[in-house]
């Protein structure tokens, strides 16, 4: 039976400066050749994975936007837009409690400079992004998104998101950034989703990650295995630990599990 192995990007195919070990590209390539459909699966909106080598590598499927948006060999098979009365209502609610949103779309990311321009992740968005960084206020209720983020630093976080919560999900990386995913939306039912469409049953996936953001991914896949670098939630979460990103972590668990 085909395994479907999907990959976490941040912290599991790749470290803070966007390097990806040999092993790993090693790892994958041998995993397609043995048959096995490869995909990312990342809280990353499509808008936010265009890195050219990552995307050389071949990966069979893209599941984005904490499966808001599911493509199978370029073909895009699913997508959700938040609607712009429902964007809108988000965007001045978080403002009004202090947090700094970061609008993540299937094209673009919005965000306002002036909101990042001191902060060093926003400084590295700016930079990777170029031009699919468009501004939040210009283009007020004509952002095409399928999820944001916030940068919650000393906001009252707990009132901004019982006002919210009928309508979205939190991820709380830590004090300083918090995910926001519409209701009925995680990694884990992209992975479902995409291994439907794959033809791979849920109980035949693999899913590599590292973070409190891959939860729901090790719960719907049939196993589940955590970078050495990643979170002790992750870990407690996880069937198995690997090794480190960069001390072959991919590799040395796949060669485990007898997949290559």
């Amino acid at each position: 039976m085909r395994k479907a192995i999907f990959f976490d990007i941040d912290g599991t195919l790749w470290d803070v400066r966007n390097r990806i070990p040999d092993s790993t590209v090693r790892a994958i390539r041998e995993l397609k050749a043995g048959g096995n459909p490869v995909f990312v699966c990342s809280g990353r909106t499509r808008g936010y994975i265009t890195d050219p080598y990552l995307l050389s590598l071949g990966f069979d499927g893209i599941v984005s936007g904490c499966g808001t948006m599911v493509e199978y060999r370029n073909d895009v098979r699913f997508y959700h837009k938040i609607d712009s009365e429902l964007a809108v209502l988000a965007v001045d609610t978080v403002r009004r409690y202090g947090m700094r949103p970061i609008l993540e779309g299937r094209e673009y990311l919005y965000m306002e400079r002036s909101e990042f321009q001191d902060d060093p992740y926003g400084k590295k968005l700016f930079r990777e992004l170029k031009d699919r960084a468009r501004p939040i206020d210009a283009l007020r209720g004509k952002w095409e998104i399928s999820k944001l983020s916030c940068a919650t630093e000393g906001c009252d976080t707990s009132s901004c998101f019982r006002e919210l919560e009928g309508y979205f999900d939190y991820i709380v990386h830590n004090p300083r950034v918090t995910e926001m995913v519409p209701k009925g939306f995680d990694k884990g039912r992209g992975l479902i989703r995409a291994c439907g469409i794959a033809g791979i049953p849920p109980s035949e996936s693999i899913a590599f990650g590292d973070s409190v953001n891959d939860l729901q991914m090790f719960a719907a896949a049939g196993l589940s295995v955590c970078m050495g670098n990643g979170s002790e939630e992750a870990k407690a979460a996880a069937d198995m630990i690997t090794d480190s990103l960069f001390d072959d972590g991919i590799y040395n668990a796949v060669k485990t599990l007898g997949l290559i």
